[in-house]
This record gives C-alpha cells, structure tokens and sequence, in this order.
C-alpha cells in the first residue's frame, strides 16, 4: 500500500468535506451534529492561512487531512496552534496519524510554533491514547458540556509543548 502525504490543494475539498461528514455522522472525533458545506470546510482550513494543510492520499484518493489553525486571534497567541486530523476508518492504524502529526509539529516549529493543543471528545478514547503516545498532556477539561447522539461527553483539551524555554 502506498500512502502520500502531499499539501492541500483547493481541488481536494469534496473529499476532504466527505470525509469530515463521515466523521460528523458517525463519531465523537467531529463535534458538529450537522453536515458541512464545501464553502464551511474552506472556512475551517483558512485557506489563506500560512499554516500547514495536507492531504493522505492512498493511490490518488485522498482518505484523510490534517491542518493546523489558530488558536486565538489576537497576536499574544501566535506561538500556540491547534491541530486536527482525520483518517478514514479502515486507513488507520498503520501509522498515517503519527506520521501526518509529526509533518505538521516539523512545520509549526519552522514558523517559530511553541505549543500544540488539541481539544477531543472524552467519548473518543482512541484518539485521547493516541495524544498521549505521541507527547500530549491532558491540560483542562469542561466537564459534561457536550450532548452528541444523545450521549453527554467531556471536552478534554491536551498540550504539547514543541519548543521549550532555554
């Protein structure tokens, strides 16, 4: 099997929606309850953003994306992103996640990034132990905040720290 991870391009956003919305209908990795337009997940992106954005493609589909986006607006805040990324189900756990995570921490660092957050449904184990394998601490937690699918959940946020202070 050969796995690409190459960057964004405009011309992946139907698949990168129809993947999102696979996440949106069945899980607790996407928090929205509603499916996404085109014109919302190129909102999400930040197309104009000087962040990294990329594509896994398996052959030429692509069966998963991650990106990094503000966390913050005001300008105090730069040092810090966020991260998100999803893999179509039956492409995962064959190190794409690491993989895609490690590419995108390589090219925050360059933009002089210091910290990573990610923020994940406490009904999401899988990705909860995969943050933590991979250097991420739990770092707060709103407790019993979100209602999906009829199931009250935690919205856990985790850190890593990327560049540490001499």
């Amino acid at each position: 099997m050969i796995y690409k991870i190459e960057d964004f391009s405009i011309s992946d956003i139907d698949q990168i929606t129809g993947i999102f919305n696979y996440y949106i209908a069945n899980s607790f990795a996407a928090y929205p309850d509603q499916i996404f337009t085109n014109d919302f997940v190129n909102q999400i992106l930040n197309i104009d953003s000087n962040l990294p954005k990329y594509v896994v493609k398996f052959n030429s589909e692509i069966v998963g994306f991650g990106f990094a986006y503000k966390y913050h607006h005001a300008s105090v805040f730069d040092r810090v992103t966020k991260f998100a990324y999803f893999i179509l189900p039956e492409h995962t756990k064959k190190g794409l996640g690491k993989r895609l995570l490690n590419k995108l921490e390589t090219d925050c660092i360059m933009l002089e990034i210091e910290s990573i957050l990610v923020h994940i449904s406490s009904l999401n184990e899988a990705s909860i132990h995969f943050h933590r394998k991979n250097g991420f601490e739990e770092c707060g937690r709103f407790k019993k905040i979100g209602k999906k699918f009829g199931k009250d959940f935690d919205d856990v946020w985790m850190q890593k720290v990327i560049k540490n202070e001499l």
